[in-house]
């Protein structure tokens, strides 16, 4: 399959605009990290060629890198000066068995938030700043290299998580966050998903700041095990750490396990990884979590962001979205082989007036469907 890779925005302009003519179209790509989520029949075009931090302001917080540059090299630069992007990116190799490097455009490109969600919010919540190419190969800036600035309509936002369907990001600005310096977790043992949910709800309705709330299920001969992080200073850490365990005592005895420990694994879902079926990445309300588990009969299911997101590993014939029922939320297809990619479709079907809104947006930043075409299109599941 041909590939793009251009060096400058102008050379990606360019190059948009001559598939715009010619009526063709491209997949848009990055590090090559996530499985099922490019367009069929299109041309690829590759942003690792727009590469390289452009500013970087440890004083003000505030980091501008271009789209294709690695997010290790991003995250080396960060903790060089003790600081982290808020937002704790998580890793899809674990899960989809790519090699690639994820870059930072892929992040942005599908809003991909660990963890620390739940505190820091999510990648576009970090995001000050954007450039990008649009379907037309016009070149938007929108936001600004500073946290105050008035920007109008927010495109920063609008193109986190658009898949690239609504223009290809050249550079970004962010803001940054200080790099704790302890972590801890206070640890449950043997708790059910509703009891586990119930723990975690009480948790981050404390004073005690917890970072990140997660439940991993029973298996391999271990019990089930809910997690609550702590942040920051190491005297405040431990403190807090004592506090919360004392005030969850009647969820049972907690342990506190020191050190980052297995969040790097339960933010890229990894447990998931090494087994058949597909995988799914489910977003509900946080106090459904336990509600969506119980209806994912086969599944092995992960719960994070104290219940709100929910991975589950499932037969690949298997209804998913049909389980959920009536259950507020929605469910993407993050690995699955090309059978059940083309059954299920990778995306949630939207509701008839979101639907009309994304396609509007798509129709006005994309008229000629040049970037990644279908790839959001409506689907409806093909029958057995």
């Amino acid at each position: 399959m041909t590939e793009f890779q251009p060096e400058t925005e102008a050379e990606l302009a360019g190059l948009i605009r001559e598939a715009g003519a010619q009526g063709g179209g491209f997949a848009i790509r990055g590090g090559g990290t996530r499985a099922g989520l490019a367009a069929e029949g299109a041309a690829r075009l590759s942003t690792v060629g727009l590469s390289g931090i452009s500013l970087y302001e440890p004083g003000a917080l505030t980091l501008v890198v271009r789209a294709g540059t690695p997010l290790a090299e991003v995250e080396a630069a960060l903790a060089s000066e003790g600081q982290v992007l808020p937002f704790e990116p998580w890793d899809a190799r674990a899960l989809t068995g790519r090699t690639g490097t994820p870059t930072i455009g892929g992040v942005v490109a599908t809003n991909a938030s660990g963890p620390r969600r739940i505190q820091a919010g999510a990648c576009r919540d970090s995001m000050i700043g954007i450039r990008f190419v649009d379907g037309t190969g016009a070149v938007v800036k929108n936001g600004g290299r500073v946290m105050k600035n008035v920007t109008g309509l927010d495109l920063v936002k609008l193109l986190a998580g658009s898949h690239g369907t609504l223009g290809v990001i050249t550079e970004v600005a962010f803001k940054l966050l200080p790099g704790p310096a302890a972590t801890a977790s206070v640890v449950f043992d043997g708790l059910s998903a509703e009891e586990a949910v119930g723990a975690m709800t009480a948790a981050l309705g404390t004073p005690f700041q917890v970072s990140a709330a997660a439940h991993l299920p029973a298996g391999a001969g271990e019990a089930s095990a809910t997690l609550l992080r702590l942040e920051g200073l190491a005297g405040s850490v431990a403190y807090r750490s004592g506090e919360l365990a004392r005030a969850l005592r009647r969820f049972g005895m907690a342990r506190v396990v020191e050190g980052p420990g297995d969040w790097p694994a339960i933010r890229d879902a990894a447990r998931l990884g090494g087994s058949d079926g597909a995988v799914w990445r489910i977003s509900a309300k946080p106090t459904d979590g336990a509600r969506v588990a119980a209806r994912l009969g086969p599944a092995e299911v992960m719960l994070d962001w104290g219940g709100g997101l929910i991975w589950a590993l499932a037969p690949e014939d298997f209804d998913l979205r049909a389980a959920l029922g009536g259950v507020p939320g929605h469910a993407t297809l993050v690995r699955a082989g090309a059978e059940a990619r083309a059954r299920w479709g990778v995306f949630h079907p939207e509701p008839p007036p979101v639907a009309a809104i994304a396609a509007g947006l798509r129709a006005r930043f994309d008229p000629k469907g040049v970037l990644n075409p279908g790839l959001m299109a409506p689907h409806d599941p093909v029958p057995a």
